[in-house]
């Protein structure tokens, strides 16, 4: 089953052909790492933020992920207010939890120096296997910032590199 911060809905009972393990307590706590667990817990910044002017949704297909997250960005470029709404597993939650605690303050220029490592090593580490969810965490704020330099005019490639999703930068389908 999933965890979701703001977002509802049901999860598969397995994604991808992987069959569901069951686990206790006590291992699923040796996984993960005590901040983790209070992300987890305690997300910070959960929501939509209704005056965002700079929204970055990105999935992964392959685990069922989605994270959205949602900038409020100032004239001098400082990012005031941060939220997020994740669909996906526990690491999915604590690490948008972290990136957006990560970004907030920050002015843009710093918010794209946020690296997945960053993301994970301020959470004292995931386990290999949901190391996917730092990326995931990095790609949504990117997604954000990117989608806040379209909004300015300005061509994001420029600024956040290339996504690979060409419609969120240039509305289009391909691929450049």
């Amino acid at each position: 089953h999933r965890n979701t911060a703001e977002g509802g809905g049901e999860a598969p009972e397995h994604v991808s052909g992987v069959e569901p393990q069951v686990i206790g307590k006590e291992e699923f706590v040796m996984l993960y790492s005590e901040k983790v667990m209070d992300h987890l817990a305690h997300p910070r910044n959960v929501g939509e933020l209704e005056d965002a002017n700079a929204v970055g949704e990105v999935g992964n297909l392959k685990c069922g992920d989605i994270m959205k997250i949602y900038m409020k960005i100032d004239e001098n470029e400082v990012i005031q207010d941060v939220r997020f709404q994740t669909f996906g597993c526990g690491a999915a939650v604590a690490t948008s939890s972290m990136a957006t605690e990560m970004v907030k303050g920050k002015t843009v220029k710093e918010a794209l120096e946020l690296t997945n490592a960053a993301v994970a090593e301020a959470l004292d580490g995931l386990p290999p296997v949901k190391m996917h969810c730092s990326v995931l965490a990095e790609e949504a704020v990117k997604a954000a910032l990117a989608n806040y330099y379209k909004g300015q005019g300005k061509d994001p490639v420029q600024y956040v590199g290339c996504t690979g999703d060409c419609k969120a930068c240039h509305g289009e389908e391909d691929h450049h």
